[in-house]
Formats: structure tokens, C-alpha cells, sequence
């Protein structure tokens, strides 16, 4: 079989292997198979071609357009996944890792294209906040924006997720209009090679907006700028070298690292032996320990039970863990393949020696289990360990030492403090789970362990069929964690696509912030409208576009007949002694929702048009109450324009209701789908 060459994709060119190519070894024989890596690369020139070039082409475009290019390129992956499958098998994973690390990877794009169609403008500046007053008047104002940042996003990746963990970060970065360049870990970098390959063929990324370096980042940390950033992810002691580079700590250059974690499992006080919970947590544990050979950042190494209930778990883990079948991941019936390389091996089984002087190993011998379809002297397989600590208070090893594999160990705790404080001693961690039907326990959970923890999972009979799992980080959620787990936070939805964007504080006067951001500011211009703006199309209606309204004067009778059709007869509208004792009314008051639909009967065009639905109103309040007599008026605003697609578009107009004096009664923002 002839060695394959896993190239680099720089400034719009592949490149073989060169001098300084290091050899990949298949994680279930053993044998070189691969080469990657070229120490001349021009790293310089990536950079500026990364900056000019794709930075650029992504920057001309909208959030809705980037939105647009992640989904083509999910759906293009995701016709054409079974390529990745195939040669990831290379890498020890089986065919469910696969769904884990490639079709989550794929999901993690969809997402982010969805929320940003759903959450983001059809703009290129997001608007951060509401705006800020500073005087009487309105007429000089504040608001905080985020703009894309003019560099490159340099993303170090581990060797445990070759697609999830390059599509996790390149698509908030890609969202946020933000070039890449993506460095892999050697060992696995031939499956992220094919997955960058897939994406350039599918002709969604403008040239330049991602590269590719198999191989050894060389000078590039010393070349970047602080328009720039890192994301990294592997060890914590990689991670420290990595950040203390000279020029990234002398240009304050954004770094964020998620590195080890003792990630913890904890079942709840509540929860017995024939608690549906007890046979759930018995099930994740499972998982975690077995799913990527136990190659996961999130995955279980420490797990705590109440005291009394030590044995019983660990009973329960072992007959599961008797039923993990180890061997060849193309083997069918295998359940667990080896680990990413014997280099791996052999670091996991000098961890789980050092777990060994603080704990007995109640399951997995290394050096006596049965593998399927493959030699295990040649591969990098080891069983699930599954280790018990009898003191978790004065041990050491296990609290600040990972096994990045499927070693894990029990502990017992006391109360529920006291597995706060075991949890806790892992000094900063990705995710703690939580097995527990009692509210109080998940409470107390919150408030003494999410200080250390990135993200709690809770899960219990409830909640059992949907939960994502103790292992998973959803892209609408953060992921990352404090202390030892690196203090840096990835995806979390919209939050993911700031990271890579400056926020910058805007003052200026209402009309001139309107301008720059696309939305009307409530002390800005009004332009009265001669046409009504609901006889308009989208395109054609116009920011600060406004319509006053003639008046309404609102009687008693339209109080009660409101009250009577409705049922809605609270005193404050029925009862003027009970409303003038009320420290709110000065007598019977008009209902708000009356007031919204006498307001909707002013500005509302009665005849087919462009205003094709109502979806709903955001932001109401109401500021000062009507009583019968007064006379509502209304002023309608187009406060802002988004695109939803070639045929209609959404407005949200600015509504304030008035009295005669001129006083606002009430305001909001309506949202109305108007044809294109």
C-alpha cells in the first residue's frame, strides 16, 4: 500500500508533505501509513492572503449571506459524510464515534447558520444593547456595536475530533465574517484534510477565507497582529507555552484555550438503587468512559456516589463494562477501538499508573483483555479502567491528573457539600453532571459548583429522552470552562460569533447612529411618510419613515363594553373609588390592550397590500394611564428592515402612543412581514 501524503492548503494551492514530514501510524495496526508536516511553508504569506483576500470577500458580505454559505456547505458535507466515515476508521474510531465527531460537526454548521438567519441582521454590524442618553434632549447618543475583526483566526485543534473540532470554531468565525486558518493535530490531520477538501468543493467559501497547515505551525504565532486570534485546543501544558509567546502577550493578542479537564459525574443524595436515575447515571458513565475510547475533552474521569452506595455503582459499572466489546472499529460488533496512537497508549497507561497509587482498580487489566480482529500488541487498544478511591480527600493524583482515556475513577462523599467540594477540587472544569429529581439538590449544586464548572448537566426521568448527554457540548451553549480547563469559552450561539468580533463603543447624534447601524434611533428624525407605509413595499420603506395618526377620544362606554366583551372587569376599570385608592390611577382607567387596538384601528391600512402578517410586538410598556376623555394619538416609526428572503421581508416599526398633552401613554415595537 503506497504511503498517502496529507497536504496543506495554502494561498489557494495544495502542498505535499516536505521537510520536516512526520509519519502517521493507523491507530489499529500500528503502521506508518501517512506523512504530513512542511517546514517551508510561507507562513507570512498565508497570513496576509488570509487578511487580503478572504477577509475581505467574507467582510463584503451580510450576516444572512454567511448564514447562507454555512448551510451549503452542511448540506454539502452531509451528502458526502461516508468519505469522512471511511478513513476515520484509521484514526481507532467506531462507527457511532463517527456520529459523534462528523455528523456533530455538520449539526454544529447547521446551527450556526440558523441562528444566524434567525438572530443576527442582514448586516454586517450588530447592534450590542440599547442605546444610551445622555441628555434631556435625545439629541447625543451611545450604543455599542461589534464589527468583524480585520485578521486571521489561527485554530489549533486536538487529535480526538478531527471535523467537530475545526467546525465547531470555524463556524462562528466564519459567522462573524472572520477568515481561518486551521492547524489539526498530525496524528488525525488526514481526516480534517478530506472535510477541508469537501468544502472547497462545494464552491460555498470565497479564496482564502480557510487554509489548511498539516504540519507544524512554524514562526506564525511570532507574525500575528492584533487583529488576530487563537484558539486552541489540547494540553494545558501545550496551551501555557502556546500563550506565552512573546507577541502574543506584547500585542495582546485574543487567546482562548480549552485544555484538561476532571470533568465530574455526581448521583444525587435522592437517588437509590432503583431510582430511574441510578440506572441513567450508570448509563452515561458507560458513555463517557467507552465512546472515543474515552478521547473526549468532556468525557467522565471522576465519578462520586453517597458513601453507602459505593458498592452497589461499582457492581453496576463493571457488569456493563464486561459487555464492551475492544478491538478492530471496522470489526462488526466492536464497541470500543484502540486509542489515536501508541504514543497515546502509552501516556494513558502511565496516567492511569500514577491514578494507581491513590486507587484500586476494580476493572481493566492492561495487560490481559481480549481484542477482536486486531493484534493488541501492534495497535493502541486498552480496556476501560475503572478505578475506587477510598480517601478522595487527601488524594492528589486524581484531582489533578487526566488519563485521556476510558479511565475513571469512583469516590464516595458524605453530603451533598461534601461532593460540592470533591467536584470543586478539580480546580476549573469543562462540565459536572448531575443525576437528581430533587430540586433542592440541583439548586444547592448551582450555587456551590457552577463557580468552577463551564457547563452542569442535569439529567433525570423527566428530561432522560431528550437530554444531549454528559459528553456533548450543543452549540447553542458555551463550552469551555474556568482554571484548569483553560478559562476560555467556544460556540454558545450568537456569544461564539462575538469572540471573533471588535466591540466598540458609537456616540454621535440619533441620525447619524441610525445610519451607521440600520436602525432608528427613538430621538432621531422623523421623515413623515405622504404615502401610508403600509401601502409600501419593503424595499421601498426607509428608516425613521413615520406616520402620525388622527385621534381617538376614548369614552366611559368603550371602557365597559371593553370590559364586559372581554371579561376583563379588574376594579381599576370598573371601580373609580377602589381605582383612586390605587397609588397608580387617579379613577377608571382605559384597559392597555384597549388603548392597543384603538391605536392599531388609528395607524392599520384596511386594504390588501404589502403588509402580509402580524407576528407580534416586543418591548411594550406602558408609561402613563388613560381615563375616560382623554385622546390617544400615535405615531408609527419604521425602526429597522431585515431580510428574510426574495419575497418578504420583517419591519419592526417604532408605535408611541400619546394623550393630548402629548404625553407617551405607551410604547413598543411592531414586527410586520412585508412583501418584497
Amino acid at each position: 500500500m503506497s504511503q498517502l501524503d496529507v497536504q496543506s492548503y495554502i494561498q489557494g494551492k495544495w502542498i505535499d508533505p516536505g521537510q520536516g514530514a512526520r509519519p502517521i501510524a493507523n491507530a489499529v495496526t500500528g503502521a506508518a501509513f501517512a506523512q504530513a508536516g512542511n517546514d517551508d511553508i510561507d507562513f507570512q504569506g498565508m497570513l496576509s492572503f488570509g487578511r487580503t483576500q478572504g477577509g475581505a470577500k467574507l467582510r463584503e458580505m451580510t450576516f444572512h449571506q454567511r448564514a447562507k454559505m454555512l448551510k451549503n456547505i452542511a448540506l454539502y458535507l452531509n451528502a458526502h459524510k461516508q468519505r469522512l466515515y471511511d478513513v476515520s476508521f484509521a484514526t481507532g474510531a467506531t462507527q457511532n464515534d463517527h456520529l459523534f465527531d462528523i455528523d456533530g460537526g455538520i449539526g454544529t454548521l447547521f446551527v450556526f447558520a440558523s441562528k444566524g438567519r434567525r438572530e443576527l441582521p442582514d448586516s454586517d454590524i450588530l447592534i450590542d444593547g440599547d442605546i444610551e442618553q445622555f441628555g434631556k434632549t435625545g439629541a447625543f447618543v451611545g450604543q455599542h456595536v461589534y464589527t468583524s475583526l480585520r485578521g486571521v483566526a489561527v485554530h489549533i485543534n486536538a487529535f480526538n475530533f478531527p471535523v467537530w473540532g475545526m467546525l465547531e470554531k470555524l463556524a462562528p468565525s466564519l459567522l462573524a465574517g472572520v477568515p481561518s486558518v486551521v492547524k489539526p493535530a498530525t496524528a488525525t490531520c488526514y481526516v480534517t484534510e478530506l472535510c477541508v477538501r469537501l468544502m472547497l468543493e462545494s464552491g460555498f467559501l470565497p479564496n482564502g477565507a480557510l487554509q489548511l497547515v498539516t504540519g507544524g505551525l512554524g514562526n506564525t504565532l511570532d507574525l500575528l497582529t492584533c487583529q488576530d486570534m487563537v484558539t486552541f485546543t489540547g494540553s494545558a501544558d501545550t496551551a501555557k507555552l502556546l500563550r506565552a509567546t512573546p507577541n502574543i502577550v506584547e500585542n495582546s493578542i485574543r487567546f482562548t484555550a480549552e485544555q484538561d479537564s476532571l470533568n465530574a459525574s455526581i448521583l444525587g443524595p435522592d437517588a437509590t438503587e432503583d431510582s430511574p436515575e441510578f440506572d441513567l447515571f450508570i448509563k452515561e458513565i458507560i458513555r463517557e468512559m467507552t465512546v472515543k475510547a474515552g478521547q473526549k475533552c468532556t468525557a467522565v474521569r471522576r465519578i462520586f456516589v453517597p458513601q453507602d452506595r459505593q458498592v452497589p455503582v461499582i457492581q453496576a459499572l463493571k457488569a456493563q463494562l464486561r459487555k464492551i466489546t475492544i478491538g478492530d472499529p471496522k470489526t462488526e460488533g466492536v464497541k470500543m477501538g484502540p486509542l489515536v496512537s501508541n504514543m497515546q497508549k502509552n501516556d494513558v497507561l502511565a496516567k492511569a499508573a500514577l491514578i494507581g497509587q491513590e486507587a484500586d482498580r476494580v476493572f481493566g487489566d492492561p495487560s490481559n483483555f481480549d481484542v477482536i480482529g486486531a493484534d493488541r500488541t501492534q495497535g493502541a487498544f486498552v480496556p476501560p479502567m475503572l478505578f475506587h478511591c477510598p480517601f478522595p480527600d487527601t488524594a492528589d493524583i486524581i484531582h489533578t491528573t487526566e488519563a485521556f482515556g476510558p479511565v475513571s475513577t469512583v469516590m464516595g462523599y458524605r453530603d451533598l457539600d461534601h461532593a460540592i467540594e470533591l467536584a470543586n477540587k478539580g480546580q476549573g472544569s469543562l462540565v459536572a453532571s448531575v443525576f437528581t429529581y430533587d430540586p433542592a439538590v440541583a439548586r444547592q449544586m448551582v450555587l456551590g459548583a457552577a463557580a468552577f464548572h463551564g457547563r452542569l448537566y442535569f439529567n433525570n426521568r423527566d428530561s432522560a429522552k431528550e437530554s444531549t448527554g454528559h459528553g456533548a457540548p450543543m452549540p447553542h451553549m458555551i463550552h469551555g470552562g474556568p482554571g484548569r480547563a483553560g478559562g476560555g469559552e467556544e460556540m454558545g450561539g450568537i456569544r461564539g460569533v462575538k469572540h471573533f468580533m471588535q466591540r466598540t463603543a458609537l456616540q454621535a447624534s440619533p441620525d447619524l447612529l441610525s445610519g451607521i447601524t440600520g436602525s432608528w434611533a427613538p430621538t432621531g428624525s422623523h421623515k413623515i411618510s405622504a404615502p401610508h407605509p403600509f401601502t409600501q413595499k419593503f424595499d421601498a420603506l426607509y428608516l425613521g419613515q413615520t406616520l402620525v395618526t388622527k385621534t381617538r377620544q376614548v369614552s366611559l362606554e368603550d371602557i365597559e363594553h371593553f370590559a364586559h366583551f372581554t371579561g376583563d372587569t379588574f376594579y381599576a376599570h370598573m371601580d373609580a373609588e377602589a381605582a383612586k385608592r390605587n397609588p397608580f390611577f387617579p379613577d377608571r382607567v382605559a384597559h392597555g390592550y384597549l388603548l392597543l387596538s384603538f391605536a392599531a384601528g388609528l395607524f392599520v391600512d384596511p386594504n390588501e397590500g404589502p403588509v402580509l402578517a402580524n407576528t407580534g410586538l416586543d418591548n411594550l410598556r406602558f408609561m402613563k394611564p388613560m381615563v375616560a376623555g382623554d385622546i390617544l394619538g400615535v405615531t408609527l416609526t419604521v425602526k429597522s428592515k431585515k431580510s428574510r428572503n426574495d419575497d418578504y421581508g420583517e419591519v419592526r416599526w417604532h408605535v408611541r402612543l400619546n394623550n393630548q398633552d402629548d404625553d407617551t401613554v405607551a410604547e413598543y415595537e411592531l414586527l410586520t412581514m412585508v412583501a418584497r
